[in-house]
């Protein structure tokens, strides 16, 4: 905030997502006729809400950004989503999709695949919930994550190894910047 940029959770969710999938890189594959295609850069489709329905607008090659960059470009791209002013380039092509319905209270979900990519994840509200640390009953604040995979392409053991690798990033933010 001290630079003029507000980091949302949605972006921090945007930047453990990519970082996650540089680290399983057959997580950031989709569907092909021909067989899976394996992407190079975590290209993040984002769901936003416009009348009429949603539009995915996309954070490219998310996994080589930083928090702020990412911040500046999300309120970007959905502001324009929302007025109707994305190119076709800006919401065609992601490689993977995120659609967060936290701020409207939904504690879980499951999201429908943008096909041809090969997972989606469903991010709900965080909340305090009670938790165990060591022999301790304590309250945290606790956001479920669903990952839905099209398992021609992403299987469930793939999945949950990329789960694995999204959850310390998102539990402790100070992870995706070592």
């Amino acid at each position: 905030e001290k630079q003029g940029v507000k980091v949302s959770v949605n972006d921090m969710v945007i930047k453990a997502a990519a970082i996650a999938l540089a680290r399983v890189p057959e997580a950031n594959a989709s569907y092909t006729p021909e067989g899976i295609a394996l992407h190079k850069h975590a290209d993040i489709a984002m769901a936003v809400a416009v009348p009429g329905g949603l539009i995915t607008p996309i954070i490219r090659a998310a996994e080589t950004k930083g928090l702020a960059q990412i911040a500046t470009e999300a309120k970007d791209l959905a502001e324009r989503a929302r007025t109707k002013k994305l190119k076709p380039e800006e919401f065609q092509g992601g490689t993977f999709s995120i659609s967060n319905l936290g701020m409207f209270g939904i504690k879980s979900f499951a999201s429908i695949i943008n096909e041809p990519q090969g997972a989606i994840l469903s991010v709900g509200a965080g909340e305090k919930r009670p938790v165990v640390r060591g022999d301790q009953l304590a309250i945290a604040t606790v956001m479920s994550v669903t990952l839905t995979c099209d398992h021609r392409v992403v299987d469930g053991a793939t999945g949950a190894k990329w789960l694995a690798a999204f959850k310390p990033l998102i539990e402790d933010p100070l992870n995706m910047i070592v």
